[in-house]
């Protein structure tokens, strides 16, 4: 029976997380939970499965999280909470010497290269539960790496994906949290609209498999069923199908190298409709080629990151466009990221350097809608 540690249990993640732990009670023992700022329902879910011990880590100190994690026994984690702050609850993690679990993406886009030394000075493994990378790690496995000639990530395309390109300036906060397909969170549902979900995939890829930017491709794939393709060196497409629910990917993370029998809906190829695949409007949606821009740069990956949660977090508040959250990534972007960072201290400043030039921008950027109200080619209101 394997112990586990759920970090971000009341989110998307964790829920899915918790219900794989219900379904397979003789596999899987909780043994500490996490959440940010839903105390009751931490507290009813640690009553639900024994008492095991929690953290609240928005009013918890860090040094709390990191006993939690050190103490717990757990031997494997899953990671599901949200952005950044996500990456110093898999460094612990790894360095208590658990397998990690991770949906949080960030951590491998933002500390990569320093986490995977924390994984092999360990010996622990680091198992990706974002549905795409999951389907690619089970591909890779299967064929081994030196087989893989490209890594195809699909994207649903988001809410926006049908929208002309003059109607995206004017896109609310609403608008975007409109997911054709996936119920996530508020942060990753905003990214899926601006296609920034999957630069940040693309990052991930190329540092979780270890291979190029030019050796990941992305096709919008809308039915969602398709989590990601590879093609091997003689030129054959392979895919990994299943219907768009994390508790699949969550389960093969949790349950590898074996594959278990659940009641997870399988898709009928028979009955499950078309799959239709088309190119990315790479023009239109500009995060998804600022994440490749960022890859050529030591710190970029850092800056993108950074910039792009000061950006959304700015138009939840529709203090800026939609369009403007790649304008603000953009301009960070044009800074001095050259250096590698070698700690994760140094991953931190700068992470603090490109929030507060993408802050800066921000205000900016205020200050020039406040001076356009109007779209300059009708009457409409931009805000």
């Amino acid at each position: 029976m394997k112990k586990l540690l759920i970090l971000g249990c009341t989110g998307s993640i964790g829920t899915s997380a918790l219900n794989i732990a219900r379904e397979f009670p003789t596999k899987f023992k909780v043994v500490g939970l996490t959440a940010h700022h839903s105390q009751e329902k931490l507290q009813e879910l640690s009553k639900e499965f024994g008492g095991v011990p929690v953290c609240l880590t928005g009013k918890e100190s860090p040094e709390a999280l990191e006993h939690l994690i050190t103490t717990c026994g757990a031997d494997i984690a899953v990671n599901g909470i949200a952005g950044s702050p996500g990456l110093m609850p898999s460094v612990y993690v790894l360095r208590a010497g658990m397998d990690l679990a991770l949906a949080n993406k960030e951590t491998i886009v933002m500390a990569g290269p320093l986490v995977a030394q924390l994984a092999q000075k360990h010996q622990c493994r680091i198992l990706p539960v974002d549905s795409e990378h999951s389907a690619v790690f089970t591909l890779v496995q299967k064929f081994g790496t030196d087989a893989i000639k490209e890594i195809v990530l699909t994207a649903s395309g988001g809410p926006f994906r049908e929208k002309k390109r003059e109607d995206l300036p004017f896109m609310k906060p609403a608008d975007a949290l409109k997911h054709p397909t996936w119920d996530m969170g508020t942060k990753i549902t905003i990214d899926s609209a601006s296609l920034a979900n999957k630069g940040l995939e693309v990052i991930e890829a190329c540092r979780l498999f270890g291979v190029t930017p030019d050796k990941v491709k992305v096709t919008v794939h809308p039915q969602s069923l398709v989590h990601s393709l590879i093609r091997t060196k003689d030129g054959v497409l392979y895919a990994q199908i299943s219907p768009p629910d994390m508790r699949h990917p969550i389960l093969t993370a949790l349950t590898w190298p074996d594959f278990v029998p659940s009641s997870l809906e399988e898709w009928d190829i028979v009955s499950g409709g078309t799959l239709s695949f088309y190119p990315p409007r790479m023009d239109d949606f500009p995060m998804l080629p600022l994440a490749y821009k960022s890859l050529s740069m030591g710190a970029g990956p850092i800056a993108y990151n950074a910039a792009n949660e000061v950006a959304v977090e700015a138009f939840l508040q529709e203090k800026i466009s939609f369009t403007q959250i790649a304008t603000i990534t953009e301009k960070v972007l044009e800074g001095d990221w050259s250096q590698e960072p070698v700690t994760i201290d140094e991953v931190f400043l700068f992470d603090k350097q490109a929030r507060q030039q993408a802050k800066d921008v921000v205000v900016a950027c205020v200050l020039e809608n406040k001076t356009e109200k109007t779209c300059s080619s009708c009457s409409r209101e931009a805000f």
